[in-house]
C-alpha cells in the first residue's frame, strides 16, 4: 500500500523535474546576464510576452509598450527575445549610423516560408548572395527606367488604361482596389519581364491576387502564433495557405521566365530577367561557375522585385483616394493647384516641383496611412553596445517605424492627416528627416525613386480626371479608416465614386 502512494507522488516529481529542465532548455539560451540593461514586460517561461501582445495588432501593442519602456526595449515572442527600436533618433541611430551591425535579415518562420528554403533574392537574404542581387538589381533596373524619364512614360501610359476603367463606372460605387493593383503592378512588370500585362490576364491577376493575400495571411493571429511555436502551429491552415500561394506564384514566375529564355536575344534586352539571363548565359561561356547567377536565385528576385513594387505603392494609392474622399476640401485644393499650374495637360514628374500642395498630400499619406508599421525585421550581424544596452550577435531587431512616422516629437500633429507637415509658412514643400516610409540605411528599399514617380503621376492625374466622393448616401464622416488585418496596414473594403471632371490632353 505504501508503495501505491509513492508510485504518483514520484511520477509528479520526475514530470515536474523534466518540465523544468525542457523550459530551461528552451528558454534559458535567449536570457543573457545583460538582460537586466534591457527594460521590457516581464517574460513568462517559454510563452515569453504572448498574453501582453495582441496578435490582431501586433504594431499597435509595441507602439503602446515604447511609451512606457522607451526607444529601446525586449519583447518576447514565445521563447524568442527580440529587440524593438522605437522613435525617429533611435530608428535612425541603428540603420544609418550602425548600418552593418544591424544590417543582417532576420527570417521568422512566417517569412521563411514566404522567402522558400533558399533564402536568396533580396529581401530575406545575407550575406554574398544579398550584396551581389542588391547590387545587381539597382545597376540594371535603372537601365529600364527606374526613376527615369522611361519608367514616366510607362506610368503614363499606364495611367490612362486606369483612368478608362474608372470611366466604365460612371461614377457608380466601385472598388478601386483590383484596377490600382494591375495598374502598379504592371509598372514593376514591364520593367522586369519588358512588357505589361492586359487587366484581363488570368496569370497576372492569380499573381497579384496571392501576393496581396500572403500580406493579410502574415498579419492574421495563427501565423503570429505560428511565428512563435512553429513547432505547435505549424498545420495552422493559414500557414499551409500561405505556403500553396508561395510555391504556387514560384511556378508561374518560372514559366514566365522560361518564356523569355526562349526568345532571349543578348543584344536587346527587355527588362531585368533578360539581362539577368544574358548575364548567366556570359558566365557560361567564360566557364565561370557563379552559384549567385543560377534560376533559383533568378526566381526569388523577381518575385521580391513583383511583391515590393505591386503592395505598398497600391496600398498607398488607395489610402490617398480614400483620405480624398474623406477631407473633399484637401482634394479641392489639390485640384485648384493642378488647374493653375497644369491646366488639362498632362502631369509630367517635372511638374512636381510646381505642385508642391500635391506634393504634401503624397507624403502626408505615406506618414500618415503608415502602410508597412513595422520594418521587415532586422538581424545583428555582431555583439554590439548600442545607446548603452548590450544586445548579442543574431538577436532579432524589429524597427517599429509608426513610432517614427507617428513620433509626438517629430511631428506637429501625428495622429491627424495634416498635409501642413510637408509645407512650409510660404506654403513650399518641405522634407522631413523623420519621414522614414521607405525605412532607412543598407535595407532601405531601392525602390523608392520608381514608388515616389508613379505615386506622383497616378495621382495627380487621377484627380485630375475625377472627384472622388463617397457612395450615395455615405457621409464624409462615414468613411471608416480603420485598416484591415495585414501585415500592412491595407484600407478596409470600400468603395468609392469617381466622378468625371473633363477630359487630359496628352
Amino acid at each position: 500500500m505504501e508503495n501505491l502512494f509513492l508510485q504518483p507522488t514520484s511520477t509528479t516529481t520526475l514530470l515536474v523535474t523534466a518540465g523544468i529542465l525542457l523550459v530551461w532548455y528552451v528558454f534559458y539560451p535567449n536570457f543573457d546576464r545583460k538582460r537586466k540593461d534591457l527594460p521590457g514586460p516581464r517574460p513568462l517561461p517559454l510563452f515569453g510576452n504572448l498574453f501582453q501582445i495582441n496578435p490582431k495588432s501586433f504594431n499597435s501593442t509595441l507602439y503602446e509598450l515604447s511609451k512606457k519602456y522607451g526607444s529601446v526595449f525586449t519583447v518576447y515572442l514565445g521563447p524568442q527575445k527580440v529587440v524593438i527600436l522605437a522613435g525617429y533618433k533611435t530608428v535612425k541611430d541603428a540603420l544609418v549610423n550602425h548600418a552593418v551591425e544591424f544590417g543582417d535579415r532576420y527570417s521568422s518562420p512566417g517569412f521563411h516560408d514566404l522567402s522558400g528554403e533558399q533564402r536568396n533574392g533580396i529581401i530575406f537574404a545575407n550575406g554574398d548572395s544579398w550584396k551581389e542581387m542588391r547590387r545587381f538589381a539597382l545597376i540594371n533596373l535603372r537601365d529600364f527606367g527606374m526613376g527615369k524619364k522611361a519608367a514616366e512614360n510607362k506610368i503614363i501610359e499606364e495611367v490612362q488604361y486606369l483612368i478608362d476603367v474608372f470611366e466604365r463606372h460612371e461614377g457608380q460605387p466601385f472598388s478601386t482596389a483590383k484596377s490600382i493593383n494591375n495598374a502598379v503592378s504592371n509598372i514593376i512588370s514591364s520593367i522586369v519581364f519588358g512588357s505589361r500585362f492586359e487587366y484581363s490576364d488570368e496569370e497576372f491577376t492569380l499573381m497579384i491576387t496571392r501576393a496581396n493575400d500572403n500580406f493579410r495571411l502574415l498579419g492574421s493571429s495563427s501565423l503570429q502564433l505560428y511565428n512563435m511555436f512553429p513547432w505547435i502551429f505549424q498545420w495552422a491552415r493559414n500557414r499551409r495557405h500561405l505556403k500553396r500561394n508561395v510555391a504556387e506564384n514560384r511556378k508561374q514566375m518560372k514559366r514566365l521566365i522560361g518564356r523569355l529564355q526562349g526568345t532571349l536575344n543578348v543584344e536587346m534586352c527587355r527588362g531585368f530577367v533578360d539581362t539577368f539571363l544574358a548575364h548567366r548565359q556570359k558566365l557560361e561561356d567564360l566557364k565561370i561557375t557563379d552559384a549567385h547567377y543560377d534560376i533559383e536565385n533568378l526566381v526569388s528576385t523577381t518575385a521580391n522585385l513583383f511583391v515590393a513594387g505591386t503592395d505598398t505603392t497600391g496600398t498607398t494609392l488607395r489610402w490617398i483616394l480614400l483620405l480624398m474622399a474623406k477631407y473633399p476640401q484637401i482634394q479641392d485644393q489639390v485640384q485648384a493647384e493642378l488647374s493653375r499650374v497644369v491646366g488639362d495637360r498632362q502631369v509630367r514628374a517635372e511638374d512636381r516641383k510646381n505642385l508642391p500642395f500635391a506634393d504634401a498630400v503624397i507624403h502626408e499619406t505615406q506618414r500618415f496611412a503608415n502602410i508597412l508599421p513595422i520594418s521587415v525585421p532586422h538581424q545583428t550581424s555582431t555583439d554590439v553596445t548600442f545607446q548603452g544596452h548590450f544586445i548579442r550577435k543574431g538577436t532579432p531587431v524589429f524597427p517599429l517605424l509608426t513610432s517614427v512616422l507617428w513620433d509626438e516629437s517629430e511631428w506637429e500633429s501625428p495622429h491627424t492627416f495634416n498635409p501642413a507637415h510637408f509645407l512650409d509658412k510660404d506654403g513650399k514643400f518641405v522634407k522631413r528627416d523623420a519621414f522614414m516610409a521607405f525605412s532607412a540605411g543598407r535595407r532601405a528599399c531601392p525602390g523608392e525613386g520608381l514608388a515616389q514617380m508613379e505615386l506622383f503621376l497616378f495621382f495627380t492625374s487621377l484627380v485630375q480626371r475625377f472627384s472622388f466622393t463617397p457612395p450615395p448616401g455615405v457621409k464624409e464622416d462615414d468613411l471608416d479608416l480603420t485598416p484591415a488585418l495585414s501585415f500592412t496596414r491595407t484600407p478596409s473594403p470600400h468603395e468609392l465614386c469617381a466622378i468625371s471632371r473633363g477630359g487630359i490632353q496628352n
